[in-house]
């Protein structure tokens, strides 16, 4: 109940504003574990044998690190300017960085203990990690080929003044890559905004059963790891947190109530 009401109040700009910078440097404070890079719910592709094959290291993260690999792979990346908006303890741009080669990617989040984690966790020589807002991006106009987005605008008092820095930024002929969830009903008004922005679309997908699957396949992992990690106190907050299977991330997935999906946009 209280995810759902927590998702609900998600829905106010001032509650955005007010309650994510404040949750997300608390949790890397509080929780700095070396293995916890990743910040999203994972993803599955339609067939097994479309995953990317992975270094040992990396494969307990192949569910979260999945969703940016797709993701990025709609477009190519290699040898591009790339910045990740919202890239939370770093884990997603350092896959990016390692596996598909982009010239250089920056990951940029609000919260500064993230911005120090993920700098201290992550070491590639075409990656680095900055603190900035999505809603003011600091950086010049047309510097990236590619901006990639990842479970995160839901998170942002404006996404209109969002989509309008990701514009400013790139060059043209650059790449918008977002993926994040919605009620079904603000749907529309989220694709109305993102295409008055002056992009325009090159392709667009529901992932919603790829993410469940993806929930279903690292349920056993996700919540050993948190067990092991976590004060006892804590456990519940983070596997609801981190949308274990049957938590109301899950079911609301899994329901319709929430849709997950992603979309490529070209400026």
């Amino acid at each position: 109940m209280l995810a759902k009401i927590f998702l609900e109040l998600t829905e106010y700009p001032w509650f955005r504003r007010l309650a994510w910078k404040p949750i997300y440097n608390h949790l890397a404070k509080r929780f700095p574990f070396d293995n916890w890079v990743f910040m999203n719910y994972g993803f599955e592709p339609d067939e097994p044998s479309m995953r990317p094959e992975l270094s040992e290291a990396d494969e307990p993260d192949r569910y979260p690190l999945q969703l940016y690999y797709f993701l990025a792979s709609q477009v190519d990346v290699e040898g591009k300017s790339m910045l990740e908006v919202g890239s939370g303890r770093g884990g997603g741009a350092s896959s990016i960085a390692r596996y598909l080669k982009p010239k250089e990617i920056v990951g940029m989040d609000i919260a500064d203990n993230a911005v120090a984690f993920a700098s201290k966790r992550h070491n590639s020589p075409n990656l680095r990690y900055v603190t900035g807002n999505a809603e003011k991006i600091p950086f010049g106009d047309e510097q990236f080929d590619v901006v990639i987005n990842v479970e995160s605008s839901h998170a942002y008092g404006s996404v209109a003044n969002f989509f309008a820095e990701v514009k400013r930024v790139l060059r043209p002929g650059g790449y918008f890559l977002i993926t994040d969830m919605r009620d079904p009903k603000n749907i529309p008004g989220f694709e109305e905004t993102l295409l008055s922005a002056g992009m325009s679309l090159v392709s667009q997908k529901v992932i919603s059963p790829n993410v469940v699957r993806a929930i279903e396949l690292e349920d056993d992992m996700k919540r050993a790891r948190i067990r092991k990690q976590v004060p006892a106190r804590y456990v519940k907050f983070i596997e609801e947190f981190g949308g274990v299977k049957g938590s109301q991330i899950d079911k609301d997935l899994r329901s319709g109530a929430l849709v997950y999906f992603w979309y490529v946009l070209k400026k």
